[in-house]
Protein backbone atom coordinates (compact mmCIF):
# COMPACT_ATOMS: atom_id res chain seq x y z
CA UNK A 1 0.00 0.00 0.00
CA UNK A 2 1.76 3.48 -1.14
CA UNK A 3 2.21 5.48 1.80
CA UNK A 4 2.12 9.86 2.15
CA UNK A 5 6.39 8.82 2.09
CA UNK A 6 6.18 6.97 -1.49
CA UNK A 7 4.62 10.01 -2.93
CA UNK A 8 7.36 11.83 -1.29
CA UNK A 9 10.14 9.89 -2.35
CA UNK A 10 8.66 9.46 -5.99
CA UNK A 11 8.78 13.44 -6.22
CA UNK A 12 12.48 12.91 -5.09
CA UNK A 13 12.13 14.15 -1.77
CA UNK A 14 14.10 11.83 0.91
CA UNK A 15 12.93 11.77 4.54
CA UNK A 16 16.65 10.98 5.55
CA UNK A 17 17.61 14.54 4.33
CA UNK A 18 14.75 16.55 6.83
CA UNK A 19 16.96 16.06 9.69
CA UNK A 20 14.04 18.06 11.89
CA UNK A 21 11.34 15.76 14.05
CA UNK A 22 8.57 18.16 13.51
CA UNK A 23 6.92 19.33 10.19
CA UNK A 24 5.04 22.11 9.13
CA UNK A 25 2.81 22.53 5.93
CA UNK A 26 2.37 26.01 4.77
CA UNK A 27 0.92 27.78 1.77
CA UNK A 28 2.89 30.66 0.04
CA UNK A 29 1.15 33.14 -2.82
CA UNK A 30 0.99 36.59 -3.88
CA UNK A 31 -2.11 38.92 -4.46
CA UNK A 32 -2.05 42.61 -6.51
CA UNK A 33 -3.73 44.94 -4.51
CA UNK A 34 -4.49 48.35 -6.82
CA UNK A 35 -6.74 51.33 -6.50
CA UNK A 36 -8.89 49.62 -9.08
CA UNK A 37 -9.64 47.33 -6.48
CA UNK A 38 -13.00 44.89 -6.61
CA UNK A 39 -16.80 45.53 -6.76
CA UNK A 40 -18.82 43.08 -4.70
CA UNK A 41 -22.26 42.80 -4.20
CA UNK A 42 -23.69 44.18 -0.87
CA UNK A 43 -26.91 43.96 0.99
CA UNK A 44 -29.55 46.82 0.25
CA UNK A 45 -33.10 47.43 1.25
CA UNK A 46 -35.83 46.07 -1.70
CA UNK A 47 -36.52 47.77 -4.76
CA UNK A 48 -33.11 50.35 -3.86
CA UNK A 49 -30.06 49.46 -6.27
CA UNK A 50 -26.92 50.28 -4.16
CA UNK A 51 -23.89 51.68 -6.14
CA UNK A 52 -20.34 50.82 -5.67
CA UNK A 53 -17.03 52.62 -6.78
CA UNK A 54 -14.75 52.07 -9.61
CA UNK A 55 -11.46 53.34 -9.59
CA UNK A 56 -9.66 53.92 -12.73
CA UNK A 57 -6.11 54.57 -11.54
CA UNK A 58 -3.20 52.42 -11.42
CA UNK A 59 -1.26 52.43 -8.41
CA UNK A 60 -0.92 48.95 -6.64
CA UNK A 61 1.28 46.68 -4.35
CA UNK A 62 1.51 43.10 -4.01
CA UNK A 63 0.80 41.43 -0.69
CA UNK A 64 2.96 38.48 -0.73
CA UNK A 65 2.31 35.76 2.16
CA UNK A 66 2.37 32.28 3.59
CA UNK A 67 -0.61 30.31 5.85
CA UNK A 68 0.09 27.39 7.66
CA UNK A 69 -3.64 26.31 7.39
CA UNK A 70 -3.40 24.07 10.21
CA UNK A 71 -2.67 26.28 13.18
CA UNK A 72 -3.85 29.47 11.58
CA UNK A 73 -0.27 31.48 11.42
CA UNK A 74 0.29 33.56 8.77
CA UNK A 75 3.45 35.56 7.70
CA UNK A 76 3.08 38.41 5.25
CA UNK A 77 5.24 41.26 3.67
CA UNK A 78 4.35 44.14 0.61
CA UNK A 79 6.31 44.60 -2.29
CA UNK A 80 5.46 47.10 -5.31
CA UNK A 81 6.76 44.55 -7.24
CA UNK A 82 7.29 40.90 -7.43
CA UNK A 83 10.29 38.90 -8.36
CA UNK A 84 13.10 36.40 -7.73
CA UNK A 85 14.79 38.76 -5.37
CA UNK A 86 11.53 39.70 -3.80
CA UNK A 87 10.60 36.37 -2.89
CA UNK A 88 14.00 35.51 -1.64
CA UNK A 89 14.02 38.10 1.22
CA UNK A 90 10.79 37.04 1.76
CA UNK A 91 11.74 33.36 2.50
CA UNK A 92 14.69 34.60 4.55
CA UNK A 93 12.01 36.87 7.05
CA UNK A 94 9.92 33.75 6.71
CA UNK A 95 12.95 31.37 7.73
CA UNK A 96 13.60 33.88 10.59
CA UNK A 97 10.36 33.24 12.28
CA UNK A 98 9.96 29.59 12.37
CA UNK A 99 11.37 27.77 15.26
CA UNK A 100 14.53 26.11 14.77
CA UNK A 101 13.18 22.43 15.71
CA UNK A 102 10.70 22.53 12.78
CA UNK A 103 10.99 21.99 9.13
CA UNK A 104 8.67 23.59 6.94
CA UNK A 105 7.21 21.78 3.68
CA UNK A 106 6.17 25.26 1.63
CA UNK A 107 4.16 24.30 -1.86
CA UNK A 108 3.42 26.81 -4.18
CA UNK A 109 2.43 27.36 -7.69
CA UNK A 110 4.75 27.29 -10.96
CA UNK A 111 5.01 31.30 -11.13
CA UNK A 112 7.95 32.45 -13.24
CA UNK A 113 9.91 33.84 -9.86
CA UNK A 114 8.76 30.72 -7.97
CA UNK A 115 11.24 27.80 -10.58
CA UNK A 116 14.09 31.24 -10.84
CA UNK A 117 17.26 29.59 -10.61
CA UNK A 118 17.80 32.61 -8.44
CA UNK A 119 16.15 31.41 -5.42
CA UNK A 120 17.88 30.14 -2.34
CA UNK A 121 16.23 27.67 -0.39
CA UNK A 122 16.48 27.91 3.64
CA UNK A 123 18.03 24.96 5.30
CA UNK A 124 14.87 24.02 7.15
CA UNK A 125 12.50 24.54 4.29
CA UNK A 126 11.56 21.92 1.02
CA UNK A 127 9.32 23.93 -1.29
CA UNK A 128 7.13 21.74 -3.05
CA UNK A 129 5.61 22.73 -6.26
CA UNK A 130 1.91 22.55 -7.30
CA UNK A 131 0.60 21.20 -10.49
CA UNK A 132 0.54 23.35 -12.74
CA UNK A 133 -2.80 25.74 -13.57
CA UNK A 134 -4.71 24.38 -10.36
CA UNK A 135 -4.90 27.72 -8.02
CA UNK A 136 -7.77 25.30 -6.31
CA UNK A 137 -4.89 23.49 -4.86
CA UNK A 138 -3.21 26.86 -2.83
CA UNK A 139 -5.88 27.50 0.18
CA UNK A 140 -3.96 30.84 0.58
CA UNK A 141 -5.83 31.60 -2.92
CA UNK A 142 -9.03 31.56 -0.58
CA UNK A 143 -7.35 34.16 2.15
CA UNK A 144 -7.15 36.85 -0.46
CA UNK A 145 -10.64 35.98 -1.75
CA UNK A 146 -11.79 36.66 1.75
CA UNK A 147 -9.98 39.94 2.01
CA UNK A 148 -10.94 41.25 -1.06
CA UNK A 149 -14.74 40.50 -0.47
CA UNK A 150 -14.58 41.69 3.21
CA UNK A 151 -12.25 44.84 3.42
CA UNK A 152 -10.95 45.90 0.20
CA UNK A 153 -13.52 46.01 -1.88
CA UNK A 154 -15.83 48.51 -3.07
CA UNK A 155 -13.11 51.25 -1.64
CA UNK A 156 -11.33 54.32 -2.62
CA UNK A 157 -7.60 54.28 -2.62
CA UNK A 158 -6.02 57.97 -2.85
CA UNK A 159 -2.31 56.49 -3.68
CA UNK A 160 -0.13 53.87 -2.79
CA UNK A 161 0.30 54.46 0.53
CA UNK A 162 -3.55 54.21 1.35
CA UNK A 163 -2.92 51.12 -0.37
CA UNK A 164 -0.25 49.98 2.04
CA UNK A 165 -2.17 51.59 5.05
CA UNK A 166 -5.22 49.48 3.90
CA UNK A 167 -3.26 46.48 3.59
CA UNK A 168 -1.66 46.28 7.06
CA UNK A 169 -4.87 47.44 8.60
CA UNK A 170 -6.36 44.10 6.56
CA UNK A 171 -3.44 42.14 8.17
CA UNK A 172 -4.33 43.17 11.62
CA UNK A 173 -7.87 42.75 11.63
CA UNK A 174 -7.77 39.43 10.26
CA UNK A 175 -4.51 38.11 8.81
CA UNK A 176 -3.10 37.70 12.31
CA UNK A 177 -6.33 36.35 13.98
CA UNK A 178 -5.49 32.32 13.25
CA UNK A 179 -9.10 31.07 14.08
CA UNK A 180 -10.27 33.37 10.92
CA UNK A 181 -7.45 32.50 8.70
CA UNK A 182 -7.85 28.83 9.90
CA UNK A 183 -11.56 28.84 9.38
CA UNK A 184 -11.02 30.02 5.61
CA UNK A 185 -7.88 27.95 4.55
CA UNK A 186 -8.49 24.97 6.02
CA UNK A 187 -9.58 22.84 3.41
CA UNK A 188 -10.62 18.77 3.05
CA UNK A 189 -8.18 19.02 0.88
CA UNK A 190 -5.65 20.80 3.33
CA UNK A 191 -6.78 18.75 5.92
CA UNK A 192 -5.68 14.83 4.02
CA UNK A 193 -2.17 16.90 3.48
CA UNK A 194 -1.64 17.56 6.83
CA UNK A 195 -2.45 13.80 8.10
CA UNK A 196 -0.50 12.65 5.83
CA UNK A 197 2.38 14.46 7.26
CA UNK A 198 0.86 13.18 10.66
CA UNK A 199 2.07 9.94 9.44
CA UNK A 200 5.49 11.39 7.59
CA UNK A 201 6.20 13.18 10.57
CA UNK A 202 5.78 9.91 13.27
CA UNK A 203 7.60 8.24 10.44
CA UNK A 204 10.49 10.44 11.09
CA UNK A 205 10.06 10.19 14.76
CA UNK A 206 10.79 6.48 14.60
CA UNK A 207 14.06 6.60 12.31
CA UNK A 208 15.15 9.09 14.68
CA UNK A 209 14.45 6.98 17.69
CA UNK A 210 16.25 3.73 15.85
CA UNK A 211 19.23 5.85 14.85
CA UNK A 212 19.63 6.90 18.21
CA UNK A 213 19.56 3.45 20.04
CA UNK A 214 21.44 1.91 17.37
CA UNK A 215 24.20 -0.19 18.60
CA UNK A 216 27.67 1.18 16.62
CA UNK A 217 28.78 -1.92 14.39
CA UNK A 218 32.26 -4.19 15.47
CA UNK A 219 35.15 -2.61 14.26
Amino acid sequence: MATPYDGMSSLGYDISELSSSIIEVWFRDEAGFCQQGTTIHVWAKTNFRHGAVRQTKYEWLYVVGAVCTESGESVGSLSPTINSDVVNVFLKQFTAEVSRDVHVLLLWDHAGFNTSKKLKNPENMTIVPLPPYSPELNPAENLWHYLRSHYWANRIYADCDALRLAAVDTRQKAALDKGKVKSVCFTKYAQRIYKSVLVLDAKLWRTAEFQSHSVPAAS
